[in-house]
This record gives C-alpha cells, structure tokens and sequence, in this order.
C-alpha cells in the first residue's frame, strides 16, 4: 500500500455526520438501502415456494438482477436530467408496487412461473438508484476531498453492513412468516427511504449547486470519452468478478472439507474484513492520486485470493479471507472518488451508476463462470482464475496510468494545461 501522509489534523468520520443534513440524508439513503439486502433472498424463497421449482426461482432472480443492472445507467441519467425530487418518488413508487404484485400473486401456490418472470423484470427495470444518489449527494454536501473520502468510506462501509444484515432478517421472518413477507417489506422500506430522502434539503441544495448545461436536459454521460473512468469501470468490473467467484468457490471449499455451515464464517469475515479496511483507509490522508491507489488495492486483492486457494485449513481461508477483505471497501471506495472527479456535477449520478453496474455485473459473471469451471479443474486452479482478472486490469490501468504520465510530462506544462 502506498505510504500517507501526515495525518495531523485529518478530518474524522463524526465530521462528516455532522456537516449540516449529513445525517438526515444517509440515514434516509440506508432505510432505503437495506431493502436490496432484503429483497433478493425474499423474492428468491417466494417465488420457489409459489412455484415448488428452484429452476423458476432462479430464472426469475436471474432476470430481475439483469434488468436491474443492464438500466442503471439509464436511470442515473434520468436522476441527472430531471433531478431526485420528480425521479425518485415515481421510481421507487413503481418498483415497491410491483414487489407487492409479486409478493400477492405468489402467497398461494400454482401462480404462473412466466407471470413472476415477467414481474420480476418490470421490478428490476424500475429498481430506483439509492446508493448513486446518495454518493452524488456526498459530494453536494461535502465538497471538501479529504472528507468527501471518508464520507464515501463511510457509506460503502455502511452498504456492505445492509447487505449482511438483510439475509438475517430475511432468515428471522421467514420462521415465523411467509418468505412474500420479507418481499413487503422490502417494498414499504425502499418507498419510505426513498421519500425520506427526497424530502432532505441536501437534495435541493445539491440540484441548485450544478452548472448550466447548453441545453435543458443534462448531458449523457459517454463512457468511452472519459479515461480515467472508463478505468475505474473496468477495474471495478474485476473486483466485482473476483467476489462473485470467491462466494462459490468457498463453498466448493468447505464442502470440500466436509464442513459446508463454515462458509457463513468465512464470507463473515470477508465482510467484516472489509468493514475494517473500509473505515482506516477513508480515515488515512493519502499523498497519491486516486487513480494511482485504485490497481494497488484491485492488486492486493487478487493476490489474496490466490493465497486463499492454497490454503490447507479452513482456519487459513477464513483468516486470508479477512485479509482479501481489507481491499474490498477501498477499492470500490476509490473508484467511486474517481468517478465523481472524471465528470461535472451533472453527472455525477451516471458515473456513479457506471461504476455500481460494473461491479455487479462482474460479480454476476464471475459466479456465472466459477460454476461452470469447479467441477472441471483443481480448487486452486480456480481460485487462481477468478484472482487473475483484477491482477490483470490493476496492471493494465498502472502501466497506461504510467504511459499517459510520461507524455504529459514530455509534453510540458504548456500542453498539460491546454489538454
């Protein structure tokens, strides 16, 4: 990791609670937030119980998931054009309406598995986009870089706490309820959130703080125009495809070792590991460039990760596991401070958006050709093939990182400030 500077001085997580509606608005984002911790183990038990078939339940969440993240982008740019407060609310009106078709259709058995299909891409279509809202909201509120850093540690750190927590409440309403409840609740959570977080002066002050564009609608972002993005994006993906791999591949693991209830050990601790990496990297005071952290931390990881494949007991998974966290939260951290520096204040949601979709769509991938690979090849093997995407794109971005500083510097200062 490279070295930081003096921390003399360097502002605190509480600082950024309290900067004025900080903590109204997050708290609102995460209400929100924590329905997608929920609704996907809910909407997954409901459907194979309204249809007694694992195959529909998975084609079901397969396709909710791609909607959802194939239109991200499409929906952060809606955010960007037309602003939170007339997006949002319709948004998140429509997709908690149509968990709720899904969740009564599917309380009693012998709904057709095509009708939930055909619903469940209508909710993923419409899944409103919380968390890049929020992260354009950070940087509305906090326009200071150092605290915007932790502010943006904070929230990734705080998501991945939802994401834990969600599959546990599911498993509490679930004894006492049917799985439909847990897709309810989901609903009424992301509806609230989202009102709640329209309805925060943050989000007035935030629309209020973009520049004019030429026209009445903000400009759609292009991905292909924008460097230092577009490698973000991509490091992003493999970061998002190695995590994807890591969750099947260590229940290959422990399966292997006769010991299948440790996986929620081990995934415990990669969550936990990044929880902590999270919180000291936002609280560090960092002498490098963004882009110049983001393929060290991308690196680290994948190296974990083939460390993990060679691990001879489960307690070794479990502790390198933990140490593969500790880049989890920092890469994905410092690829969404790079997105909001590649691009003007008005769109800064699409950037986020792009940066959120890789690493879902990655991880949906890495699953996808994990399980496809395990039983063919060794163990390590694999966890050394699910490892090499992010040591590849970390090398790829330095070395172009590297190439674009040596022909600014032959260029001359001149040409720099003209560029």
């Amino acid at each position: 990791m490279l070295a930081p500077s003096a921390p003399s001085r360097a502002p605190s997580y509480a600082a950024v609670l309290r900067t004025p509606h900080a903590a109204r608005t997050f708290g609102a984002a995460l209400l929100g937030r924590l329905s997608y911790g929920i609704v996907p183990l809910s909407l997954l038990l409901t459907i194979k119980d309204a249809t007694g078939s694992y195959a529909a339940a998975g084609g079901a969440m397969a396709v909710f998931g791609a909607a959802s993240v194939a239109l991200s982008p499409a929906r952060a740019a809606l955010i960007d054009r037309h602003g939170p407060r007339r997006v949002l609310p319709p948004m998140a009106g429509l997709y908690a309406a149509l968990l709720t078709v899904i969740a009564l259709a599917a309380w009693r058995p012998g709904v057709p598995p095509l009708v939930l299909g055909a619903l469940a891409v209508a909710a993923g279509a419409c899944t409103p986009p919380l968390g890049p809202v929020m992260r354009t909201l950070w940087s509305a509120l906090v326009p200071d870089r150092e605290l915007l850093q932790r502010a943006y540690s904070l929230d990734g750190v705080a998501e991945e706490l939802l994401y834990v927590t969600g599959p546990l409440l599911v498993g509490i309403v679930v004894t006492t309820a049917e799985p439909a409840v847990g897709v309810l609740a989901g609903a009424v959570l992301v509806f609230v959130g989202a009102s709640a977080l329209v309805s925060s002066p943050a989000v007035s002050r935030a629309r209020t703080v973009r520049p004019p564009t030429d026209g009445p609608a903000a400009p759609r972002l292009r991905l292909h125009g924008i460097v230092a993005l577009r490698h973000a994006v991509v490091v992003t993906a493999a970061v998002g495809l190695c995590l994807g791999a890591l969750d099947l591949l260590v229940v290959a693991f422990t399966e292997q070792l006769q010991r299948p209830a440790a996986v929620s050990w081990v995934l415990a601790a990669l969550s936990a590991g990044s929880a902590v990496g999270g919180l000291a990297y936002g609280a560090v005071r960092w002498k490098s460039a963004s882009g110049v952290r983001l393929p060290v931390v991308a690196a680290a990881l994948g190296a974990a990760l083939m460390v993990a494949g060679v691990s001879p007991h489960l307690y070794v998974l479990v502790a390198v596991v933990a140490v593969a966290g500790l880049f989890v939260a920092p890469a994905l951290t410092t690829a969404y401070l790079i997105a909001d520096e590649s691009v003007d204040a008005a769109r800064r949601t699409q950037a986020g958006a792009w940066v959120n979709t890789a690493f879902n769509a990655g991880s949906s991938g890495g699953t996808a050709v994990v399980g496809l690979l395990v039983d063919r090849l060794p163990l390590s093997l694999c966890f050394a093939l699910a490892a090499a995407p992010a040591l590849v794109c970390a090398g790829a971005v330095a070395r172009a990182g590297a190439r674009r500083s040596r022909v600014a510097e032959a260029a001359g200062p001149d040409a720099v400030s003209g560029a």
